[in-house]
């Protein structure tokens, strides 16, 4: 699979998977509402989730792909798959005994959780029911995620992608059934936070059956190569931590401006997110297996020439993705949630939040690129000191920012320090000669940008003339006209950007996830 096509695979199912959990928060915002029932759910449901942040989706994976395609590409597919079995035995003997008494222990952690429900007995004892249901998620999505780093090593990027929407249509499933089965729809929502781990997990080991490879249970050991593992994971535990840091310290600050600051935010982040998680996610989960298997082997042109396109990409994605929620932000946000408490002047300060934050779109998608070039050679520390000092930068910056810009002074700041988290991750890999960008992409870098302006003009224009249409139309008329309007954007850059030589129909075709003339990963 050409790495364009990889991007294509991860990022399409990514955004089904978006999707399907826009779905989903429409449907639990229905069922649940706003209530003491929601409340208990959601806190129940950030309990694993943050563990599985800090530990099993960022940072073990980082740290287990490198050194799996390494075995692999070095040692074979058996002591690759040997060197897996270990790592499952030790996750387990660690993660089985947490989990247990974590459960025992909940209302324990709940009180550090939400100290606010204490006050709320009703409210507690119903978080703590909940979350003994849903905690045994992180287990179980911990093995999904040794699972999906064995198959994208193995340039099997499907399965793992895909899983997600398993979650998504398992809690819809809980909400659809729970009524006509008398079930309580809080309950049957945190049982199905687990239950969708086990479909994961069972639909994860069913791919790699279809590779070939059923890994074995063994007695935990901590040899060199697992120990070798762990060591890796610490650091990146820690960079993970100061992104949930950094999270925290924003809500924090908002909290302390007038009202609807901290809601301006959230919905701007939403909306910001959405392409990060898709391109970003995209590029990183495809790139970290290539350049492993590179630097395995030793071949430093091939992770330069890797670089180079991994860079062209995230450029070629993240530039217009960020100009249009710059620029259209504002009938975007109409569209979506305009109605009943949310009203123009809502829209207004979310708008300006959301132009603040997409200054870093595209920063926040070259760091992918660039921490897989450190990961790959099994160097987790520099990104985690890049992470901390992002961190500290963002909470100055935000200071700084907030007496003259409000909460778009907290966006814009975030944006500011993913462009500086990505100079210094730059500056390092060239300090050591491992990023080299080359002609064709000092050539077409330029020439994206321009198309991406282009687009911009384009969507001004368009937003002149879909105005009346956009402003008082139908809901359904609304959302076809800001379809086409974001569709229209989309054409346009790609048009622009194939015209001027930023890109070419091959690279095109690809991404749209159709098999390239030839694979542009070898292209320089």
């Amino acid at each position: 699979m050409s790495f364009a096509r990889a991007i294509a695979t991860v990022g399409g199912l990514t955004m089904l998977s978006r999707l399907a959990g826009f779905a989903r928060d429409i449907l639990t915002a229905a069922v649940l509402g706003a209530g003491p029932v929601a409340d208990a759910f959601f806190v129940a449901l950030k309990l694993p989730n943050l563990f599985r942040r800090l530990f099993a989706e960022g940072a073990f994976s980082v740290a287990f792909v490198p050194l799996f395609s390494a075995e692999l590409q070095r040692h074979g597919r058996a002591a690759a798959v040997s060197f897996a079995e270990e790592a499952l035995g030790v996750l387990l003997s660690v993660l089985l005994p947490f989990a247990i008494l974590a459960v025992l222990g909940m209302p324990g952690l709940m009180h550090l959780l939400a100290p606010g429900f204490v006050d709320e007995p009703e409210k507690f004892d119903l978080a703590v029911h909940m979350a003994r249901l849903t905690f045994p998620y992180l287990v179980l999505m911990s093995v999904v995620t040794l699972l999906g780093g064995v198959l994208n090593a193995l340039d099997r990027f499907g399965p793992a992608a895909a899983a997600p929407i398993a979650f998504n249509l398992t809690l819809i499933a809980a909400m659809l059934l729970a009524p006509p089965l008398g079930v309580e729809p809080g309950t049957a929502m945190a049982a199905a936070v687990t239950l969708s781990g086990a479909v994961q997990l069972a639909w994860m080991a069913w791919a790699c059956r279809r590779e070939g490879i059923a890994l074995r249970l063994r007695w935990p050991r901590l040899s060199e190569r697992v120990r070798r593992l762990f060591q890796l994971v610490g650091p990146g535990a820690l960079g993970a931590g100061a992104v949930q840091v950094n999270l925290f310290v924003n809500m924090i600050l908002a909290s302390l401006l007038p009202s609807g600051a901290v809601s301006y935010l959230y919905y701007a982040d939403r909306l910001n997110q959405m392409p990060l998680g898709i391109i970003g996610i995209a590029i990183g989960t495809a790139l970290l297996p290539v350049l492993s298997r590179h630097v395995a082997a030793g071949d430093d042109g091939a992770v330069r020439a890797h670089i180079s396109r991994a860079l062209e990409y995230a450029l070629l994605l993240g530039l217009p993705a960020a100009t249009a929620l710059a620029v259209a932000g504002h009938p975007i946000i109409a569209v979506l949630f305009q109605r009943g408490a949310f009203g123009p002047a809502e829209t207004a300060a979310t708008a300006q939040a959301l132009a603040a934050y997409a200054a870093g779109i595209p920063a926040a998608v070259l760091v992918k690129v660039l921490s897989a070039a450190y990961f790959a050679r099994h160097d987790t520390a520099t990104p985690v000191r890049a992470a901390i000092a992002m961190t500290v930068t963002n909470l100055a910056l935000a200071l700084a920012l907030i007496p003259v810009l409000a909460h778009v002074g907290i966006a814009l700041a975030t944006g500011v320090a993913a462009w500086l988290n990505a100079g210094w991750l730059a500056w390092g890999l060239h300090r050591r000669g491992q990023l080299d960008v080359d002609a064709r992409l000092r050539r077409r870098a330029p020439r994206i940008a321009l198309a991406a302006l282009g687009m911009g003009a384009g969507l001004l224009a368009g937003l002149m003339g879909l105005a009346p249409v956009l402003g008082a139309g139908a809901t359904a008329v609304r959302f076809g006209a800001l379809a086409l309007l974001v569709a229209g954007g989309g054409g346009l850059f790609f048009a622009l950007a194939h015209l001027t030589g930023g890109t070419d129909l091959g690279d095109l075709k690809a991404l749209a996830g159709r098999r390239a003339a030839a694979s542009t990963a070898h292209t320089p």
